[in-house]
């Protein structure tokens, strides 16, 4: 299924259909390998000071992902074609362009100029509401590099917030900061950047959190949310679960 499921879907016009659309899960069989999504050349390379890649991937986006099993009292799910906040990169609009890397990430697309790309969704198996979406991408040689330099760039530029809209609704960001600590650990990473950001849903706000990790020539990207506040018309908080980042940077070293 090559569909992002769409995450902030704010313009939504029930929290029931939003928590739907945050939750929609497909029926494949998740340990299979293949390609979920081909990555394109939406974003210009900036150029980047950070260290050359340590090597060339050897596999790919697909074959680098969790599986169902491989993290302890979570599961891995397939992300569903029916409800997506945009079809493709391509449609996604941005009212400050430099933001474009960030309200990538958090809708389940690759940043940058990538190889290919595979997407994950990550719930515990006493489920809680909460979700960590995986977005996996490979990239030729200093493209990586590129994508992690282009993300620098937007939490530099889009403090004061953007919005991103889709084929169907639009994610209005208010706010982005940048985060140092609370994050998962990701000691064996070449490069690493987390941000919070926040939006409203009528009177509540709430807080979905991304960490980018850079390994060789493939960027993992891990997205947050808590679902269940929409529903239950409180503030949400989302935080990456640690176990996933744990078990996803261990396969991906």
């Amino acid at each position: 299924m090559n569909g992002r499921t769409s995450t902030i879907a704010v313009s939504l016009t029930t929290a029931a259909t939003l928590l739907l659309t945050l939750t929609a899960c497909g029926s494949g069989d998740d340990d299979k390998g293949g390609q979920d999504g081909k990555g394109g050349s939406a974003d210009k390379a900036t150029g980047s000071s950070a260290p050359a890649a340590k090597k060339k991937p050897t596999k790919s986006a697909a074959q680098l992902a969790l599986t169902k099993r491989e993290v302890p009292a979570h599961t891995m799910v397939e992300p569903s074609d029916n409800f997506v906040f945009a079809k493709s990169r391509e449609t996604v609009k941005l009212d400050k362009p430099v933001c474009a890397p960030l309200g990538y990430a958090m809708s389940q697309f690759p940043v940058g100029d990538t190889q290919d790309s595979f997407v994950r969704v990550a719930e515990k198996k006493e489920f809680d509401g909460a979700f960590t979406y995986v977005t996996l991408a490979t990239y030729a040689p200093g493209k990586a590099q590129d994508a992690m330099a282009d993300m620098k760039k937007a939490l530099s530029a889009c403090e004061g917030g953007f919005t991103a809209k889709g084929d169907k609704a639009s994610n209005v960001y208010e706010s982005v900061t940048t985060e140092t600590s609370g994050t998962a650990p990701t000691p064996d990473a070449d490069e690493s950047l987390a941000f919070r950001a926040t939006t409203k849903y009528q009177s509540d706000t709430h807080t979905v959190r991304t960490q980018a990790t850079r390994h060789g020539d493939t960027i993992a990207l891990y997205f947050a949310v808590d679902a269940n506040a929409f529903l239950q018309s409180r503030s949400g908080n989302g935080e990456i679960f640690p176990a996933v980042v744990k078990s996803q940077e261990k396969k991906l070293n």
